[in-house]
């Protein structure tokens, strides 16, 4: 299971930690600060990503996530000191509105498996946070700030995470390139629109996403705002509309 992960560094303690091998290539994001380290989004859980985070940092790790959906807490198992945002704290404690077999059968879907992982031993990480977040808070890791930014829409708690000093921006699932899902019962295209106009404003140098490619530049934030801005316009920025292509991103409605 060594090479499920792909590892790469942004800077001298900023490290990608990817899973290319399942279809939604997911990427979670160590910043190692001078007394902790922040673990943005667990991945998959379908190998164990605490055994390469202890060979990027040794200092404590806290773990963090842009929201509580399978693919990007399926590590935090291994992460006992977690943060969550308030309105997501239900799905920690059995209220995810999809039930384990459907997660079940998405862990697993177009995913190069390793040998020998059994699905059925996956469970949907349910715990108590040591710290419930809210909009505008800061998390300081020891010479790096990290603030949150309450972006609901493609789910009620999401979060972006905005590092000032370095103009990082990591996205989680509110921006990437391909579909961005604002589909489901549980999202809010309008509240979307409004947390791309939010971090459209903020001096991003780099994007960083949970999915996909990672040849994103800050200028897809302008364009995402402005294409949901349109949708608003034309009254199709609501469920059931459709899905909208807009050449290296998409938004299914």
């Amino acid at each position: 299971m060594s090479d499920w992960f792909t590892i790469d560094q942004i800077d001298d303690d900023t490290f990608i930690i990817s899973e290319y091998r399942h279809w939604e290539e997911t990427h979670c994001y160590l910043l190692n600060g001078s007394e902790h380290s922040l673990l943005i989004d667990t991945g998959l859980g379908i190998c164990n990503i605490h055994d390469e985070v202890i060979k990027l940092t040794d200092k404590p790790i806290t773990a963090v996530a842009t929201h509580i959906h399978w693919d990007h807490i399926g590590g935090h198992e291994y992460f006992p000191d977690f943060y969550a945002h308030q309105d997501e704290l239900n799905w920690l404690n059995g209220e995810f509105p999809l039930t384990l077999q459907q997660i079940k059968k998405m862990v697993v879907d177009r995913c190069d498996l390793p040998k020998g992982y059994d699905v059925d031993e996956y469970k949907f990480f349910q715990g108590n946070p040591t710290r419930v977040l809210k909009d505008n808070e800061y998390i300081d890791i020891g010479n790096r700030s990290i603030q949150v930014h309450h972006t609901a829409g493609h789910s009620p708690g999401h979060m972006c995470f905005w590092e000032n000093e370095r103009g990082y921006l990591f996205t989680g699932d509110l921006v990437y390139k391909d579909t961005l899902f604002a589909y489901y019962p549980s999202t809010d295209p309008e509240a979307y629109l409004r947390s791309l106009e939010r971090i459209a404003t903020l001096p991003v140098k780099r994007v960083f996403p949970a999915h996909h490619s990672l040849d994103i530049h800050p200028e897809i934030l302008m364009r995402m705002r402005n294409a949901f801005q349109q949708l608003h316009h034309d009254g199709k920025l609501h469920h059931g509309s459709g899905t909208f292509d807009y050449g290296d991103w998409a938004v299914w409605l």
